[in-house]
């Protein structure tokens, strides 16, 4: 059993915490699966963080990684080992798991002022663009670092490389 990390919430929980937060602040959110974390991702997650005060990711759960199609061995790591790596990075101020297939109910709830996802997203395909655009926040698609993918990872390790 992995030890508690306060950077685990729920989305009730962040909910409260966000109304400490010194007015402001600006959220800025992402999302994924993470399944093997690799320096494409932490190097994603360190620029969006620079892009404001408070860095909130939203984690996809177990199930809606299996719905989305990476293969019936995905995710390899369960989403509990997935949020506790995630949590231990001092960019990532919260982790929030979503059951859904998209964030976009958990963009709705967190609304932050800052949407961000990798260089493989079009701002326009980002969900929950919309919804943050028209209260007034800006979306963005960091370029990733190129060599790096959980996918091309798990291929390797297929082929014994």
């Amino acid at each position: 059993m992995l030890p508690d990390n306060p950077k685990l919430v729920s989305i009730q929980s962040f909910l409260k915490k966000k109304r400490a937060l010194h007015k402001g602040q600006r959220i800025v959110f992402t999302n994924g699966c993470f399944d093997i974390l690799h320096p494409g991702h932490v190097d994603l997650l360190s620029r969006a963080r620079a892009l404001g005060d408070v860095l909130v990711l939203g984690l996809n759960s177990d199930e809606s990684v299996r719905r989305l199609g990476k293969g019936d061995d995905r995710p390899v790591n369960p989403q509990e080992h997935r949020a506790f790596v995630l949590a231990g990075l001092a960019c990532v101020d919260y982790v929030i798991v979503f059951h859904e297939d998209t964030p976009l109910e958990l963009v709705k709830a967190v609304r932050p002022q800052v949407l961000v996802k990798g260089g493989d997203w079009t701002p326009e395909n980002i969900v929950g663009r919309a919804e943050v655009e028209e209260s007034g926040g800006e979306v963005r698609s960091l370029p990733l670092i190129e060599g790096f993918s959980t996918t091309f990872l798990l291929e390797r390790i297929r082929k014994g490389a």
